[in-house]
Parts: structure tokens; sequence; C-alpha cells
């Protein structure tokens, strides 16, 4: 499976998700999907970004907007962390790195001078009709989820 593309069509997917779900991008057609891939669950970056989009969720859903958040972080460490941040979206694991090689999101990392590969927090935003329309990589938190709302008010 190439990779996503802008403008282009992202191929449909199938990921298991919170709450028993199975995400299927074919069956969300109609809605924008906002996917924001992060690190790891209950660490200091990834919590603030999820709370960030949060906060914003009544505003995303006006815009006929679902959220989910993707790491390798397995179903119950997702649960938890939903659970714990009260997040109203779902959480995708995704252990096998099917969607994270789909959109790219795998890179070389260094931590305490140690070279690893991990999730660079990106963020894509998919149309109604399926489209990749916006890809935020490398992403700062602070004043992201503004960012990503006001590009789906343009759509």
């Amino acid at each position: 499976m190439s990779s996503v593309a802008l403008n282009q069509p992202v191929p449909d997917f199938e990921a298991e998700a919170t709450s028993d779900q199975i995400v299927k991008l074919s069956d969300l057609k109609g809605k924008n999907v906002i996917i924001y891939f992060y690190p790891k669950d209950n660490t200091p970056g990834c919590t603030t970004e999820g709370q960030d989009f949060r906060d914003r969720m009544a505003q995303f859903s006006q815009l006929d907007t679902e959220i989910f958040g993707v790491s390798r972080d397995g179903l119950k460490a997702h649960a938890n962390f939903r659970a714990k941040h009260d997040f109203p979206f779902h959480l995708i694991s995704d252990k096998d790195e099917t969607l994270c090689k789909l959109f790219d999101v795998i890179k070389l990392k260094k931590l305490y001078g140690k070279e690893h590969l991990g999730i660079e927090r990106s963020t894509f935003l998919i149309d109604k009709e399926g489209v990749l329309r916006q890809a935020w990589r490398g992403v700062k938190v602070p004043g992201h989820a503004d960012a990503v709302l006001e590009a789906v008010k343009a759509l």
C-alpha cells in the first residue's frame, strides 16, 4: 500500500479502536475526518493535544467532523487514556503500524542521544469525499487544534 498524497483519495482502511469500534474510512463518507497520530498515551504533549481536540469537539461536530487519535499503544491503554481525560472521540490502536505506514508517520527520532523509530506527531484532514485536503507533520501542540479547526471551516 502506497502512502497518502494531498488532494488524492485516501485508500480505504479498517482499524480497531476503543469501545470495540471498527473504524472504516468508507463508512465515514459524508463526514470530514481528522486523524491525528501521536507517540504515546499519557505523555505530556500527547495528553495536551488530546485535550485540545476534546475541548473543541462541539465545534468540530457542528462541522460534520469526526476525530480519531492513533498511536501504537494497545486498546486497553487507549481505553484508560480516553476515560482518564474524557475524550469524546475514539483512539485507534495501530500496533502493526498499518496506518502509520499508510500516512508515512514513522520517522527516525532521537531520545536522550539514542536513535529509534517512532511516530512523528502528525494530523491529516480528509474531506467528506474521502480526499486528503491537509497534512500537518512535525506538529507542535500549542495552537494546533485551532489551526485544524480553521482548516475544516475553510473546506
